[in-house]
């Protein structure tokens, strides 16, 4: 039996901007649980080695404290290889078994190597040492899922969390008020041991199971359709919280959901609506900030990403929100809408443009640098330390690595903003 596992990030990593720029690909959710857990899950005691961007490692090992970063010389051993942008299900993936190379296209979904043959085939990094493999195993397609985009994770979010709630089991073991109304069958239902139901709260499980996770209280007037997934110590506070959300650690929510992933310690406390987005860690919603998830026309929505529109050749495609972001009151997303690592949007009573770069400021109606780096992060260790978190050395200097490889491209859309924004005579 193999007893070790590595999980790697490849160059598709980049489709993920931004939720990407501040953790490996492996570490974004799907479902209650994120796409690296449902891997390592299916190797309870495996070694485990990681291979992703050297400069994501610092942080990394902050939160992950198992297993060995981009060290190849562990590899040599009888080893199961897996793209961490496989969705992993229950018995995808195989420790016994002849080597092989299972591809998707171009790319590798994993590889299952003995020890003798990885030896034989390392080379000076992960990717050629994977190219060597697929030219001395004679590749096989395989139809097992890698997510090629973020809207991926959105679409299939409803079906993972299924698959979650399979692995974690059911049960009610928690504090649920007499007078909270379960719909449809209770076995569709986990609720943790320190969870808290109020009265008045509509739990449906008529089409999907519902997970409410350690220390999370769902108020009065809530109605949480499944399948979803509410996160450890989250508060849920009037919600519409309809089928495909989930919710990661320490979130705040109200307002209406639908088929969304927020991926943790975020705040979408009041009135608004989110639907078919991601949001990443650290952001605020304000009240009434409510994003466009469908064109009038019902055309597919386009997203910008790498200096150009990709065609998601899907009617339903929110917003993609990286850490760190901030939404005044009133904020109008447009279908599709890009937002960068730690901007600062103001309501302008017009919809926010398709793509806002990272560390900018939208302000009546047009880019600027608004605060600067120093400042930011001045607001952003407060926000922190608001839930009891302490931002580190090693998460501090990856933002400032951010906040600088994102200069140029900031500047130059800055530049353009102010160049329509005095056409329109709006410059100020």
């Amino acid at each position: 039996m193999y007893l070790k596992i590595c999980i790697f990030e490849d160059q598709k990593c980049d489709n993920f901007y931004p939720m990407t720029m501040t953790r490996p690909v492996f570490e974004l959710r799907c479902g209650k649980t994120t796409l690296m857990e449902k891997i390592k899950r299916e190797f309870p005691g495996a070694e485990t080695i990681y291979f992703f961007r050297e400069h994501l490692a610092s942080v990394f090992k902050e939160s992950v404290k198992d297993g060995l970063v981009n060290n190849l010389k562990a590899l040599k051993d009888d080893i199961l290889i897996v793209n961490g942008r496989l969705l992993s299900k229950k018995d995808d993936l195989k420790l016994e078994g002849d080597e092989e190379v299972a591809i998707k296209g171009e790319d590798i979904v994993y590889a299952r190597v003995k020890k003798a043959t990885m030896e034989k085939m390392l080379a000076g990094s992960l990717e050629e040492t994977l190219k060597n493999l697929r030219d001395e195993l004679s590749p096989k397609e395989t139809d097992l899922t890698l997510i090629e985009y973020p809207w991926d994770l959105i679409n299939e979010n409803s079906e993972a969390i299924k698959e979650d709630f399979k692995a974690l089991g059911n049960g009610i073991y928690g504090d649920v008020h007499p007078k909270c109304m379960i719909l449809g069958d209770k076995e569709n239902l986990y609720i943790a041991k320190t969870a808290k139901i109020h009265p008045y709260v509509v739990l449906d499980a008529e089409n999907g199971p519902i997970i409410i996770d350690e220390g999370a209280v769902v108020h009065p007037f809530s109605r949480i359709e499944g399948p979803s997934v509410i996160g450890e110590n989250c508060l849920i506070l009037g919600g519409k919280i309809r089928s495909g959300s989930s919710f990661g650690p320490v979130c705040r929510v109200g307002g209406e959901t639908e088929e969304c992933i927020i991926h943790g310690y975020s705040n979408k406390y009041h009135t608004g609506f989110l639907g078919h987005s991601y949001v990443g860690k650290w952001v605020n919603l304000g009240a009434l900030t409510t994003n466009s998830d469908i064109k009038n026309d019902y055309m597919p929505v386009q997203v910008y990403f790498k200096g150009e529109f990709v065609d998601t050749k899907t009617q339903k495609v929110g917003s993609f929100i990286g850490d760190h972001c901030k939404f005044s009151i009133g904020c109008i997303l447009n279908t599709g809408s890009v937002i960068g690592v730690a901007s600062n949007i103001v309501a302008s009573g017009e919809p926010t443009p398709k793509y806002i770069p990272s560390f900018c400021w939208y302000f009546r109606g047009r880019l600027s640098r608004g605060a600067g780096f120093r400042r930011t992060i001045i607001t952003e260790k407060r926000m922190m330390a608001r839930r009891g978190i302490k931002m580190t050395e090693a998460y501090e200097k990856l933002l400032r690595q951010i906040y600088d490889d994102t200069k140029e491209e900031r500047e130059k859309l800055i530049r353009r903003s102010r160049a329509k924004a005095l056409l329109r005579g709006k410059y100020m």
